[in-house]
C-alpha cells in the first residue's frame, strides 16, 4: 500500500516533541503530586459573557451550516477589533474566519508556498510550526535569535537567512515559548528586510492581548507592510477559551478570497454559535481578560523572584505570553536530559528547549504559567534545587 509524502514530512513532528508531557500526565492518573507546567492551557474562567452569549446561541438554534468565510457578525467584530487596534480601517471582506490559529497558520502557509519554497521562522519557535510548514511541502529554514538579546529577532540575522527560496517570514509576537515582544521599531525593521526581498509575513497574534510593558505591535498594523501581512489569532489564550476553536486570518481582500478556497476544502464553514461568542468576546471589555494578564504577570514576576540570586541559571522576565524561558546549561544536560530529571526527581513537568528548536531554546527549559503563584513558587523551588544540584 502507498502513503502520500506528507505522512512522511510529518514524522516525528507531532506528539514526539511532547513526551515528557505525556509521562507527566500519566504520572499524575496514577496518583504522583506531579505539577504540569508543561502546557499552555488558561487556567481560570472565561468571560461570563462570552460564554451566556454561545449558550444563548445553541439554545436558539444558532447550530446550522455557516457561510465558508464566516458568519457575518463575526467578522465585523474581527473588523472592527483590528480597525481599533491599528488606526486603519479593517473591513469584513478582510477577514477569514477559522477553527481557532492552528488552522488559520495551516490554511495561510497552504495558500503561499510550496515544495521549492522556503520558510523563514525565528528560532527558538512554537512545537508545531515545523508540521506546518512540512505539511505545505515548504522548507523550513530557523533563524537563529540568541538568549542574550532576549531571543529578539534582528533585521541582520533575517538578512542572512534569505535566499532566493525565500517566501514568507512566520513571526510569532509575543513569542510561545521565550516571550519576546517586538516593538514598533522592530517590526519596522524586519518589514524593511521584507519589503526588500519581496516576503510574505505570517504573523501568529495569539498573545497579542497578554503583553506586559509596551504596546503590542503587528505589521498587520503599519501601513507599508499591511498588503503583505496575514494576521492569525484567535480567542484560544485572550479570553481563556482554548477548546472553542474559533479564530481568523486577517488579510488583504483578494488574499482572503484564495484563503476562502483552500479553507473550503478543508473546513467548509464554522459553528455558528462559535462565531456569535467570538463576536461577543472581541465586543466590549471583559475584566476576566484583564485578571488574565495582571495574573500572568505577577506569576512571571515571582518566578524571576524564585530564582534571584541562583549562580547558576538567569530568568528573564518575559515581556508577554504564558512562558518563559529557564537556562539550564549550566546543569551540562541538554533541556530534553534535563526536563526527565526534573520530572523523576522533583515531580515537575516542563518542557524541554529543543522541542522549540535546536537553536538558541537547546540547553533551556519552558515553563508555563498556568498555575497559581503558591504552586508555581514551589515547583520554582524544585527546578532551582535540580539545578543547584546538578551544576
Amino acid at each position: 500500500m502507498k502513503y502520500a509524502s506528507i505522512s512522511d514530512r510529518l514524522a516525528g513532528l507531532g506528539a514526539a516533541k511532547w513526551e515528557v508531557h505525556y509521562a507527566g500526565q500519566q504520572q499524575a492518573r496514577a496518583g504522583v503530586p506531579v505539577i504540569m507546567l508543561s502546557i499552555g492551557e488558561p487556567d481560570l474562567p472565561p468571560p461570563a459573557r462570552v460564554i451566556e452569549r454561545a449558550i444563548q446561541s445553541l439554545q436558539s438554534g444558532r447550530t446550522r451550516y455557516a457561510n465558508g468565510q464566516g458568519e457575518l457578525g463575526a467578522r465585523l467584530a474581527i473588523a472592527a477589533h483590528l480597525a481599533d487596534r491599528s488606526g486603519m480601517p479593517v473591513t469584513p471582506e478582510q477577514v477569514l474566519c477559522t477553527a481557532g490559529t492552528q488552522n488559520g497558520l495551516y490554511t495561510a502557509l497552504l495558500t503561499l508556498v510550496e515544495h521549492g519554497d522556503e520558510v523563514l521562522v525565528p528560532d527558538p519557535y512554537y512545537a508545531t510550526y515545523e508540521g506546518l510548514v512540512a505539511s505545505s511541502g515548504a522548507t523550513f529554514v530557523p533563524v537563529q535569535t540568541a538568549p542574550e538579546a532576549a531571543f529578539h529577532l534582528t533585521p541582520a540575522a533575517l538578512e542572512a537567512a534569505i535566499t532566493p527560496r525565500s517566501r514568507v517570514l512566520l513571526l510569532n509576537s509575543p513569542s510561545n515559548p521565550t516571550g519576546a515582544v517586538l516593538s514598533l521599531a522592530e517590526v519596522d525593521a524586519i518589514g524593511a528586510v521584507c519589503e526588500k526581498h519581496d516576503l510574505w509575513i505570517v504573523s501568529d497574534e495569539v498573545y497579542a492581548d497578554l503583553t506586559f510593558s509596551g504596546r503590542f505591535c503587528s505589521p498587520f498594523d503599519r501601513p507599508q507592510l499591511r498588503a503583505r501581512t496575514l494576521a492569525v489569532s484567535s480567542i484560544s489564550k485572550s479570553h481563556l477559551l482554548p477548546g472553542f476553536r474559533t479564530g481568523w486570518v486577517a488579510a488583504s481582500a483578494d488574499v482572503v478570497q484564495r484563503l476562502l478556497s483552500v479553507a473550503e476544502a478543508m473546513l467548509f464553514g464554522s459553528q455558528p454559535f462559535l462565531a456569535d461568542a467570538l463576536a461577543e468576546a472581541l465586543t466590549g471589555h471583559h475584566p476576566e481578560v484583564d485578571r488574565f494578564r495582571d495574573s500572568l504577570r505577577g506569576r512571571a514576576e515571582a518566578v524571576v523572584e524564585a530564582f534571584a540570586g541562583c549562580a547558576h541559571t538567569q530568568v528573564r522576565m518575559p515581556e508577554g505570553g504564558m512562558f518563559l524561558m529557564v537556562d539550564v546549561r549550566a546543569t551540562g544536560l541538554d533541556g530534553e536530559q534535563f526536563a526527565w530529571r526534573l520530572l523523576e526527581e522533583e515531580h515537575v513537568v516542563v518542557m524541554p528547549g529543543e522541542s522549540f528548536g535546536l537553536g538558541a531554546a537547546a540547553g533551556h527549559v519552558r515553563v508555563a504559567l498556568t498555575v497559581d503563584q503558591a504552586v508555581l513558587r514551589d515547583a520554582c523551588g524544585r527546578i532551582r534545587r535540580l539545578i543547584e544540584r546538578l551544576a
